[in-house]
């Protein structure tokens, strides 16, 4: 099993960073992140980059409610950055979940999120993730047998 221990402080902090950029913004305007990249790449490196804080703020504004606390998520920060490009938070809930249970990489979350894995999904299965209802093994795998008649 992968310790992301070490990480999970980077994420808190990156979270606290991203919510002080998103309050920041609010009051001082969009440039607020520009100034501040330009300061802190000077004074801590190259890693708070214009991009690097977008994506932290980005991170805030999308993880910072009740329903998606990272906080208390066992992820790493680079599986958060993966799933910033995802825009539906139910598909969000189910790619945390499946790494969490699963113990997924980086590039395995980054696979399954390729291949639109929970887009894959019927409706029902989708409904059922809603739900947080019980799965069964046959609402994962659809059934690979189609039985056509003439008529159809």
């Amino acid at each position: 099993m992968r310790d992301y221990s070490k990480d999970r402080n980077k994420v808190k902090v990156y979270f606290e960073i991203g919510k002080l950029l998103s309050e920041a913004g609010k009051e001082y305007g969009k440039n607020i992140i520009k100034q501040y990249s330009e300061k802190l790449v000077i004074e801590v490196g190259k890693k708070y980059n214009e991009r690097t804080l977008y994506g932290m703020r980005k991170f805030y504004e999308m993880f910072g409610n009740e329903k998606l606390n990272p906080v208390g998520s066992k992820l790493s920060w680079s599986h958060y950055r993966e799933l910033l490009v995802v825009k539906d938070i139910n598909a969000i809930k189910y790619y945390i979940d499946v790494c969490e249970k699963n113990n997924l990489s980086k590039r395995q979350l980054q696979e399954k999120i390729k291949n639109k894995e929970f887009e894959r999904l019927s409706d029902e299965t989708k409904n059922k993730l809603i739900k947080l209802e019980q799965l069964k093994v046959n609402d994962l795998i659809p059934d690979p047998i189609i039985i056509k008649n003439i008529k159809n």
